[in-house]
């Protein structure tokens, strides 16, 4: 990946507008809103199918206000939702972002479902740790896979231009630091180039780069990444070239329930209905309503890294209405035990031990006091035979710190003023999770890509009309 200084001799083979660098959810949001403000956009993907980390997801994003949540008679709020988010990441964010975020989520989802067929709607249950209000909005199989679905479909209406098995390799800058055109690789190793009028970066973070991993993030440095291999921080590093300025780049989404070795996402549900998780001695180690982002760090330091679920007959049945989920009971991650002693002896725990987990929690519940850990455990929650397990690892599903930008979606420099005409939305943009890995509120990378996806999208919609409106006037 590089930077390539530009002269008024360097010829393109075509010229585009709006180049949109990767067809995850952030990339086609943004290309529906260009499309919607009378731009039209091409979405550039290196995958010959467009699915990226959203695919991986379960597909969520959280939004305050909408009419789905009217519905149930939810009341919510953006400065509610802006005020969960801040107090999860210790108030680390850019509060002009949060806010955007938190302002723009109702319309955003209510836009895509109304104006582009996407069938969202308020998931009911349970409440994600740091959440006060129940504004988890998917698609009805609750996963990413079919949140893509939807947003390819509506682009395919649209007309969007999607190109598939198209790497962008090189950025042309002039010295106003403007992005003139892109260098294009084929899968047989063929370029092309392709000149723009603006560049909106949609191509996620870094998780997949071990090296940079590494060197921002060096908890979870040798963990086990569950996102999109083509994740390798070409975003940061095009903007790093740039004069770019970067922040919260320590931040990032782990997950502590990822089942091993089958690899599936274990949603978090679990937990919050009144599971618990447990080390190979048996033993609790965490309060587990803390969150799951942190929780993969957690779960990492315990013998070999490895934790057990556990819960009950109600928590199953409930979890059997995430898709993830009945994948993982298909493949025999999940496993079912009539007695505690059938529990200890199949998943290889001691058993007095877990005796005494269990009956420590028994005398919390009936004490109504809260755990070593701060947890409290509701009576409705108490668990009873017969018992699953899953048997999980901890992982790092994608980095949450980026390219700064403003309200406009436009990347700043480090004195804080826009370049010409770069745009980056979703994971290659600086995130509202703050600074590590213990800020990450549930939902907050899909509401970064599809919210701030259609700010991009719309921004740069904007500014190419004024383009269009300047040089028609004479």
């Amino acid at each position: 990946m590089a930077i390539h200084p530009y002269s008024e001799t360097e010829t393109f083979e075509v010229h585009l507008p709006l180049l949109i660098i990767g067809a995850g959810a952030c990339g086609l949001v943004a290309a529906l809103k260009a499309r919607d403000a009378g731009i039209e956009p091409a979405v550039l993907e290196r995958d010959a199918l467009p699915r990226g980390s959203t695919a991986m997801s379960s597909g969520f994003i959280p939004a305050a206000g909408t009419r789905f949540q009217q519905a149930l008679g939810i009341e919510d709020s953006p400065e509610i939702m802006a005020e969960d988010i801040q107090r999860k990441n210790g108030f680390q964010a850019d509060p002009a972002i949060v806010a955007l975020l938190a302002r723009e989520s109702g319309s955003t989802i209510e836009w895509l479902a109304d104006e582009h067929g996407v069938a969202f709607e308020l998931v009911e249950g349970f409440l994600y740790p740091g959440h006060r209000r129940l504004r988890m909005h998917a698609t009805p199989r609750r996963t990413g896979e079919e949140l893509m679905g939807a947003l390819l479909n509506a682009a395919e209406r649209m007309g969007v231009d999607i190109l598939t098995q198209t790497r962008v390799v090189d950025l042309y800058v002039d010295d106003t630091r403007q992005v003139r055109g892109v260098a294009l690789e084929r899968p047989d190793g063929s370029r092309e180039r392709i000149g723009c009028d603006a560049v909106l970066l949609a191509c996620n973070g870094f998780g997949g780069n071990p090296e940079l991993v590494r060197r921002h993030i060096p908890s979870l440095g040798e963990a086990l990444y569950y996102g999109h291999e083509g994740n390798q921080g070409d975003a940061l590093l095009w903007g790093e070239a740039m004069g770019a300025s970067t922040r919260d780049l320590g931040a990032c989404q782990g997950h502590g329930s990822l089942a091993t070795p089958h690899q599936v996402l274990i949603s978090w549900a679990l937990m919050m209905q009144g599971g618990i998780q447990v080390n190979l001695h048996g033993e609790r180690f965490s309060n587990e309503h803390g969150g799951y982002s942190e929780q993969a760090a957690r779960v990492l330091a315990q013998p070999e890294q490895i934790a057990w679920n556990l819960y009950d007959e109600r928590i199953h049945q409930n979890a059997l209405e995430f898709e993830d989920y009945r994948n993982a009971f298909g493949a025999g991650a999940v496993r079912r035990f009539e007695t505690l002693e059938a529990l200890a002896d199949g998943a290889n725990l001691p058993l007095e031990t877990l005796e005494a987990t269990f009956d420590a929690m028994q005398q919390h519940t009936s004490a109504q006091t809260p755990d070593t850990f701060g947890r409290t455990f509701e009576r409705a929650h108490q668990l009873q035979p017969p018992y699953y397990a899953v048997r999980v690892t901890g992982a790092l599903f994608h980095t949450q710190g980026g390219l700064e930008v403003n309200t406009q979606a436009r990347v700043l420099d480090l004195e804080g003023k826009a370049l010409p005409n770069l745009f980056a939305a979703g994971g290659a943009a600086r995130g509202v999770s703050g600074a590590g890995d213990s800020g990450y509120l549930s939902g907050n990378g899909l509401l970064s890509a599809v919210v701030l996806g259609a700010v991009a999208g719309q921004s740069a919609a904007t500014l190419l009309n004024l383009k269009l409106h300047s040089a028609a006037l004479p």
